[in-house]
């Protein structure tokens, strides 16, 4: 096990940890021990959280190092995935086995356990969260001891366990629901005017397995990445002329001026699932990112209103965005997920490393969404109170409970947990 007092950063840069000791465990047996021994232990992913998420002022542990497990069962259509894997390091093996997942989010570079453990998603109006797929967790206790908690043996406490925040434990190991594979065909379309995807949104966001719309918010247009299932709604596109738009015959990145190089295949090529549904290729990944997200979840309903507002935001938000994704994600039941009990529209941002004037800019759209019933994704940044934030959840005095139950002595707190718990009703 190789344990260090070098700090480490997020992924972007704009968090730098505070731990005492950054260990990379090779065995269960050398976590449990480091779980055990420890005051205070949190778990590093992928680093991709733009939150205070993971940092702690004592032990960090990165899973990485742990044996590499992929388990797929063909009967039960699961496949049983290590917590320190990335949604690329087993993707091809199981679409190579005749399954795929439903969904995946933008990049396919994240830690399966981070992205379940923060909420994350990807794009689809049936399609849910990524933690939607998790039907069995293991987890290491507060006193090193292993649990494992399922959807079929308890599904009240792990519809409270699987969204955690961290505050659980580390996640050794999640098991994956699965389904037959499937090829998928992308193509994007240019100058899609704002009025009109905001206006014919459900036309727009169902042309589709996946659709995202891209956008600075300032110049009225957009440019939508639609994603065919072949099996399902054919290897062809809805027209040259669409919605405003029109069909790019090159391909494009979302950012505009970046090389398409960086990009997933589009023009309408079919191809798998796990190279299709990601924007961005693994071959591209870059170490250190020049970024900070923010991202709201608002209710389908509220889509027009949320158009409005961030349009009369746009020359506030341009001068430091990257860009802004518009995507959709159908309900869910698990309680700390930002979609929980509704159908959501995520607008996510991309902004400069400029952490101040970003904070004043996501500040001002919070002012404005938050009221529509927006939820901030818990790995990235907000402007809002943390009372603010829990309020936004039924279920959150019931995670509370359930953390406090889990964990008495706070082994797997840190700031970031506990000022949501302080905030939480009694």
């Amino acid at each position: 096990m190789l344990t260090t007092g070098t700090p480490a950063r997020n992924w972007a840069g704009n968090i730098t940890f505070g731990a005492a000791r950054s260990h990379r465990p090779s065995t269960i047996d050398e976590l449990r021990r480091v779980v055990a021994t420890a005051r205070s232990v949190r778990v590093l992913g992928a680093g991709h959280s733009f939150s205070d998420i993971a940092d702690t002022t004592e032990d960090q542990v990165r899973l990485d190092g742990l044996p590499r497990r992929v388990e797929i069962d063909r009967d039960a259509a699961t496949v049983t995935v290590g917590g320190g894997l990335r949604y690329a390091d087993f993707c091809a093996e199981v679409h190579a086995a005749g399954f795929a997942l439903p969904n995946l989010a933008s990049l396919p570079h994240i830690t399966v356990a981070g992205a379940v453990a923060t909420g994350t998603h990807g794009s689809g109006n049936e399609l849910r969260g990524l933690a939607s797929s998790v039907a069995a967790i293991e987890l290491i206790g507060p006193e090193g001891d292993p649990l494992r908690l399922s959807r079929a043996e308890d599904p009240e406490r792990f519809a409270g366990a699987v969204v955690n925040l961290g505050a659980l434990g580390p996640v050794t190991a999640l098991t994956l629901d699965l389904e037959p594979t499937y090829d998928v065909a992308q193509w994007v379309y240019t100058g899609v005017p704002l009025d009109t995807v905001a206006a014919e949104f459900d036309d727009i966001s169902g042309a589709g397995h996946s659709v995202s719309t891209f956008t600075d918010w300032r110049g009225g247009e957009g440019g939508v990445w639609l994603k065919r299932r072949v099996d399902r709604q054919g290897a062809g596109h809805p027209g040259v002329d669409w919605h405003g738009g029109r069909l790019s015959e090159t391909a494009i990145h979302p950012i505009p001026g970046m090389p398409p190089e960086t990009c997933t295949p589009q023009l309408g090529v079919p191809g798998p699932w796990y190279d299709r549904l990601p924007h961005f290729r693994l071959a591209f990944f870059q170490r250190e990112g020049d970024e900070i997200q923010s991202e709201l979840f608002l209710p389908r309903s509220a889509v027009r209103e949320a158009f409005a507002a961030l349009r009369e935001l746009g020359d506030r938000i341009a001068p430091l965005l990257y860009v802004s994704e518009v995507r959709t994600i159908a309900a869910d039941e698990l309680w700390l997920s930002p979609t929980q009990g509704r159908d959501s529209v995520a607008f996510h941002f991309t902004w400069h490393r400029r952490p101040e004037a970003v904070l004043e800019v996501v500040a001002a759209i919070e002012e404005r969404l938050l009221p529509l019933g927006a939820r901030p994704h818990w790995g990235k940044v907000t402007a809002a109170a943390p009372a603010v934030v829990v309020a936004g959840y039924e279920r959150f005095a019931d995670f509370r409970r359930l953390v406090l139950d889990h964990d008495p002595d706070g082994r797997f707190r840190n700031a970031y947990v506990s000022r949501l718990l302080d905030a939480a009703p009694r």
